[in-house]
């Protein structure tokens, strides 16, 4: 409406806006603050309870002020958190982010083909009858109906949260 295009999960932006190129172009990028017209590998978060990526790994700064201080007072990184990604968890980010930023991902390159894909893409069975996304030539489409809901099909792929096996239902969680 009103010239906005929806360029990913709850967000417009205007023909002559950078983010809508890098949309149009798939180029588009998310990251902890959002969505950016500007793709990079390594995000370093500054301040207390801050997160940084080096896409391989993220670390989290301390979250209170006195915790932060008290390792640089020591001249210590004021980490609180790290994880450092599997190979898996790489080939996963890959298919969220093409999700989130795309609204298509493809894993005709074999390479982000994964052992639980089948599983994955059974779990998404009831939302393309419904008419939300594609499932086709190696590929999953969100239809214009689906846009609403790529959280939750993103969350299809989210192996860990499948494996940690919620007994409350995620799906209103998400809306």
């Amino acid at each position: 409406q009103n010239g906005y295009h929806e360029i990913g999960m709850d967000h417009f932006a205007l023909e002559n806006d950078s983010m809508y190129t890098s949309f149009k172009e798939g180029k588009l990028h998310r990251n902890f603050m959002g969505y950016t017209a500007s793709k990079t590998q390594l995000m370093i978060g500054l301040g207390v309870s801050s997160i940084s990526d080096s896409w391989y790994s993220f670390a989290q700064n301390e979250k209170t002020i006195e915790d932060y201080y008290t390792h640089l007072a020591d001249n210590q990184l004021p980490i609180f958190r790290g994880h450092v990604l599997t190979t898996e968890d790489l080939i996963i980010r890959r298919h969220i982010l093409n999700l989130m930023c795309q609204f298509t991902t493809s894993w005709k390159d074999k390479t982000l083909d994964f052992p639980e894909l089948p599983s994955v893409l059974a779990s998404l069975e009831e939302m393309e009858d419904d008419g939300l996304l594609t499932i086709q030539n190696d590929s999953i489409m969100v239809t214009e109906k689906g846009k609403p809901f790529v959280r939750n099909i993103c969350m299809a792929f989210d192996l860990r949260l499948i494996r940690k096996a919620p007994e409350t239902k995620l799906f209103s969680m998400t809306i």
